[in-house]
C-alpha cells in the first residue's frame, strides 16, 4: 500500500513539476509498555520486508487511512500487528516524528502514541509471545527497524517525567497494589532507590491513594495493606518534586 502510494505522488509529482505543492505519507507507531515481574516490557513485532529491513524487529504501526484519525489507527495496529486490544490500555500522543530518511521506502511522517498497560489486564493470548509479535525488556530492544530505537528511548522518557507529576503509573499497577509495588514500580522506571520514608510521605498526600480497606495476604512478609487511585483518569497531582524522591 504505502509502495503504491509513493508511486502515485511521484507521478503526480511528474505531472505537476511546476507545483509548489509537496507530500508525504502519514503513519503511526505505538510504544506499548507494561511491567512483570520487575521488568519494563515493551511490544515489538516481526518487520520483514526485503532488501530494506530482514528479520528484524519494530513498535507496531502503519499507514493512517483516509477515513481515520491518528488515534484510530494507532488503535487498528496495536490490535491488528501488535494482538493487543484496546479497551483496557491507556494511549496519550507521543511525538510527531518527521525525519526526512526515517523510511526508506520513501517520506513518510509518523504520529506516535505512548501506550500503558497492566500486566494483570492482559488476557492469556496478549501475554504469550509469538512468531509476528511479543514482549521484550526495554534493556535488550536496539537496533529496531527504522527510527524506533528512537521513538523508544523518547518514549521512556516521557515515561520517567509524567510519573513525577500525574498519575500515569497507575495504568501499571492492577487494581489494587501494595506501597512496596508502587515505590518497586516508581524506581523501575526512574532506574534509582528512592527513600522509603519520603516516599510513604509524599503518598500520603491528601488524594493521591485511597486504602481499601484490605490486606494482601499469601506473602512472606506479613500481609500488607492494600490501595488504590481515587480515579482511572490520568491526572496531575503534586506528588514527585525530583530534587526530593530520593
Amino acid at each position: 500500500m504505502l509502495l503504491k502510494q509513493l508511486i502515485n505522488y511521484k507521478k503526480f509529482m511528474t505531472e505537476n513539476n511546476n507545483s509548489q505543492l509537496r507530500f508525504a505519507v502519514l503513519a503511526t507507531d505505538v510504544l506499548l509498555f507494561t511491567v512483570k515481574e520487575g521488568e519494563l516490557l515493551v511490544r515489538l513485532i516481526s518487520v520483514n520486508r526485503p532488501p530494506l529491513f530482514v528479520d528484524r524487529v519494530g513498535l507496531p504501526g502503519g499507514l493512517i487511512k483516509p477515513e481515520e484519525i491518528a488515534l484510530e489507527a494507532a488503535k487498528r495496529c496495536l490490535r491488528e500487528k501488535g494482538g493487543v486490544l484496546t479497551d483496557k490500555v491507556y494511549l496519550e500522543q507521543l511525538y510527531t516524528f518527521s525525519g526526512v530518511e526515517r523510511d526508506p521506502r520513501g517520506r513518510v511522517v509518523s504520529v506516535a502514541y505512548l501506550g500503558c498497560v497492566a500486566w494483570d489486564n492482559l488476557s492469556v493470548l496478549e501475554k504469550e509471545n509469538r512468531d509476528d509479535c511479543f514482549w521484550q525488556s526495554v534493556n535488550t530492544c536496539s537496533g529496531l527497524a527504522y527510527d524506533h530505537d528512537g521513538i523508544l528511548e523518547v518514549g521512556r522518557q516521557r515515561l520517567m517525567s509524567k510519573i513525577k507529576y500525574t498519575t500515569i503509573i497507575s495504568k501499571l499497577l492492577p487494581d489494587e497494589f501494595t506501597l512496596t509495588e508502587i515505590k518497586d514500580l516508581y524506581e523501575l522506571i526512574l532506574g534509582k532507590i528512592i527513600d522509603k520514608r519520603n516516599f510513604r510521605k509524599k503518598v500520603s498526600l491528601p488524594g493521591f491513594l485511597l486504602s481499601t480497606g484490605k490486606k494482601k495476604v499469601g506473602q512472606k512478609s506479613r500481609p500488607a495493606e492494600l490501595y488504590k487511585f481515587p480515579t482511572e483518569e490520568v491526572v496531575e497531582v503534586n506528588f514527585m518534586d525530583s530534587r526530593k524522591i530520593s
